[in-house]
């Protein structure tokens, strides 16, 4: 593919406002889209198609994969478990944190050695907080910014095959260091031969057979580890490797992640989000392996000082995006499926850039009417209707007694504050709530998942941005925004009269573990709530130790 003098005179020709119309996109972009002509989107729902189609290929069970790499995991991933068992053996007084810690420096080391595959899994569940064990986490997050980049020569040869000319025909500059080195794919700055600065992303190079290669390993892998150690028994190794394969088979096709950027820039103008930007893909320059974009300059996400100091409401960044977060999946089904801080900042005006749509969550029409359902089900606290919208996603199967569910989980008592309880009594709930799941074969569907792994995010977020926001008052005034922007739609597809929506927050306040009669919640008191609730739990974890020990 080439870029020839007319097709950048069309790139770059068009007026001011041409693609702020649909897209969100900045004002001053270096070209400007036109919606519909963009050649490498010729074909994308196949090609997308084609993508989905390889994940119950990749992640059947049984099948024999490559014995080389099966053994070179086997013997790498089964060292640092039996080393960290070892370890264990001869540290019986060792507390579960500090054993938890050592195993996950352990199988973080053995992942490095691994390579890209098992590099971008550990990053992915790096941004997991919460979801799994803060050990694990902690350690995996060294994973994002420790990959060693590829050589230049071999980003150049990459370049220059994609584009089918020398580097020098397409960009005036190209910085041979890398901005940012990932596990499928690495960043560097340039200039265009016009003098528009822009950013390429590159792909590894054979990363695309590795992946494949290793998502045999894993899904062999996978249900021989299901109890065997305590992460592996949180994480539920072979629901893990679907998602991981379902997300990564995508992020190996760049036109797929261009075509996100536009969709997700699509639905956040027709939302009217202004809070939000994404960078332009650029009109020509996209293949398989190489993405050129727009270059965008802001504040680190967790820049709080920085950001104050140049008069940015903070608290409004945050309650910025957990509206356009929730309204992209429940109005167009469609939201970025990795937030994290290293994948978005905040310009000088307060707007926030989204970076990288490797991972996008899409749901169908019928599950995000689910979704909807879920989510306003909650703040008229239904329980039932809860579990209804949790069946129809895919979280229970289909043929669930409901009603035995919530009755299974005592969701139709009263509820108990969870500070209350000593930590043998908080134990002995999350395991009764965990065994009652399980029995009704519930699973967390990829969708679900991401969206909870960005709530996640999101509450980290909190703690850093607006500590002092008061979370019952804000959840209240976004579900009656909600209510008022989308009215019509709720009475059209899930049958709920806006007019007479009343938001119930009971539910919400079972959710984060406070009584009732509370009125006012701020992030820093439900903070001090969470750290009583773990201290008490890792005393009693620490007592049951010790005893077992003696």
């Amino acid at each position: 593919m080439t870029l020839t003098d007319t097709e950048q005179t069309d790139a770059t020709g068009l007026a001011a406002s041409a693609d702020l119309e649909w897209g969100a996109f900045t004002e001053s972009g270096p070209w400007h889209l036109l919606d519909g002509s963009l050649h490498w989107q010729h074909g994308i729902a196949h090609i997308r198609d084609r993508a989905r189609a390889e994940v119950p290929v990749l992640t059947k069970p049984g099948r024999l994969p490559n014995i080389a790499r099966m053994t070179s995991v086997t013997v790498r991933f089964g060292w640092a478990v039996a080393a960290w068992w070892v370890r264990k053996r001869f540290n019986r007084f060792e507390s579960a944190e500090a054993s938890r810690a050592d195993l996950s420096r352990r199988l973080r080391l053995a992942i490095e050695r691994l390579g890209a595959t098992y590099i971008k899994l550990a990053q992915i569940i790096s941004s997991g907080d919460g979801l799994f064990p803060a050990e694990l986490v902690g350690e995996f997050k060294r994973c994002r910014d420790q990959v060693p980049a590829e050589p230049f020569s071999v980003i150049r040869a990459t370049i220059e095959q994609d584009f089918g000319r020398p580097l020098d025909e397409v960009f005036s500059r190209i910085d041979e260091r890398a901005l940012a080195a990932a596990s499928i794919a690495q960043v560097h700055e340039a200039t265009l031969l016009d003098g528009t600065e822009v950013v390429i992303k590159v792909q590894r190079p054979s990363v695309a057979s590795l992946v494949r290669t290793d998502l045999r390993v894993m899904s062999w892998l996978a249900p021989h580890l299901v109890g065997r150690i305590p992460v592996a028994a949180l994480a539920n190794p072979p629901a893990l490797v679907e998602l991981f394969a379902e997300t990564i088979v995508e992020e190996l096709d760049f036109r797929l992640e261009a075509a996100n950027m536009i969709d997700v820039a699509r639905v956040l103008r027709d939302l009217n989000q202004d809070g939000y930007v994404v960078p332009r893909p650029h009109p020509t320059l996209v293949t398989r392996r190489t993405l050129v974009m727009q270059r965008m300059e802001g504040f680190k996400f967790d820049d709080v000082n920085g950001m104050q100091s140049a008069g940015i409401d903070t608290e409004a960044v945050i309650r910025t995006g957990m509206i356009a977060f929730m309204e992209g999946a429940l109005i167009h089904g469609i939201f970025h499926g990795d937030l994290h801080g290293g994948n978005l900042f905040v310009l000088a005006d307060g707007r926030t850039a989204l970076l990288d749509f490797g991972i996008t969550a899409r749901l169908d029409d019928e599950r995000r009417r689910a979704f909807l359902r879920l989510m306003m089900t909650a703040t008229t606290n239904d329980v039932l209707g809860q579990m209804a919208a949790l069946r129809d996603l895919g979280a229970l199967p289909f043929d669930t007694d409901l009603k035995a569910v919530v009755h299974d989980l005592r969701l139709d008592e009263a509820p108990v504050d969870p500070t209350t309880l000593t930590g043998e009594e908080m134990v002995a709930e999350v395991q009764r709530v965990v065994k009652a799941l399980l029995s009704y074969g519930a699973r967390l569907p990829k969708e679900l998942m991401l969206y909870v792994k960005n709530m996640v995010f999101l509450d980290g977020a909190i703690s850093q941005l607006a500590p002092d926001l008061d979370l019952l008052a804000e959840v209240a005034n976004i579900s009656m925004l909600f209510a008022q922007r989308h009215g019509e739609r709720l009475m059209t597809e899930i049958g709920i009269d806006a007019a007479r929506l009343q938001v119930d927050l009971d539910s919400v306040k079972v959710g984060l573990g406070v009584d009732l009669a509370t009125e006012r919640l701020t992030y820093r008191e439900l903070q001090q709530r969470r750290e009583i609730i773990q201290r008490r739990m890792k005393a009693h974890v620490d007592r049951t130790r010790r005893t077992r020990a003696v």
